[in-house]
């Protein structure tokens, strides 16, 4: 969507606060001992609390409120009895509306003790975010999102997963520009505009670049097992910047 008025800045701000909130909440509860199920349910609880809905549940009847993926498990993890444990990559992806408006956040952890390697993908995927943001501005080009985090992955020594990408949104949970690719593909001309809504969301790898199915028909996986961390914030292009509504770290 194209972010105009006061209403749509305040809705789209308000749904952005509330699923930032349900994902720090959820990562800071995501420690060894407790599955994945408890973790969804207390995001099923802070949703119902402030008065929004789910978006994978209330978009795509997902058999969860969030989706919670571990290790090997990219993206769309169906939360369950899984315990996690000490070491566990953990991704957590948190989206919903409010009022008709959407916004979409995640991050990933490592829980209990610090390891460095998988320290390292985190650290990797903030700073990739952070140069690809560099690029949001109205009348840049949406592939140089693409090209600043491939550039970061590789300056790094690691790599991209090329067939998971950001997307539009605002006025639902996936609409244009359908993709924002976390590589550079020299043929995409679409040009970034004042208003415009994105969910940015770099995924990066230690091997794998492409994930495929799991088998259960929601979750995505790296064939290989390799690891993989993604951050993904909802940005609404300005000309003064990129706004981050699912950004509370400095409040």
């Amino acid at each position: 969507m194209i972010a105009k008025t006061t209403e749509d800045f305040e809705n789209l701000k308000k749904i952005g606060r509330i699923c930032a909130e349900i994902r720090d909440a959820l990562k800071d509860a995501a420690k060894p001992g407790v599955t994945t199920k408890q973790l969804d349910d207390m995001a099923g609880r802070m949703f119902e609390e402030k008065g929004a809905v789910s978006g994978p549940k209330g978009e795509y009847d997902f058999p969860g409120f969030t989706c919670i993926s571990v290790n090997e498990v990219v993206a769309h993890g169906i939360p369950d009895d899984y315990v996690i444990k000490d070491g566990d990559m953990v991704n957590i992806d948190v989206s919903g509306s409010y009022n008709g408006y959407f916004a979409d956040t995640g991050i990933s952890i490592v829980a209990g003790e610090p390891d460095e390697e998988k320290q390292k993908l985190i650290d990797v995927a903030k700073s990739a975010l952070d140069r690809a943001l560099e690029k949001v501005k109205p009348g840049g080009r949406l592939n140089q999102i693409g090209k600043a985090v491939s550039r970061e992955a590789s300056d790094n020594g690691l790599h991209v997963i090329k067939n998971l990408t950001g997307h539009g949104v605002g006025r639902s949970l996936h609409e244009e520009p359908s993709h924002v690719l976390n590589y550079y593909d020299r043929w995409d001309t679409t040009l970034l505009k004042e208003g415009m809504v994105l969910a940015v969301e770099p995924f990066i790898s230690q091997k794998a670049e492409h994930i495929i199915e799991g088998g259960d028909g929601w979750a995505f996986i790296t064939p290989d097992k390799s690891l993989v961390a993604q951050i993904e914030h909802t940005v609404i292009v300005t000309a003064d910047g990129p706004l981050l509504i699912t950004d509370i770290s400095e409040d």
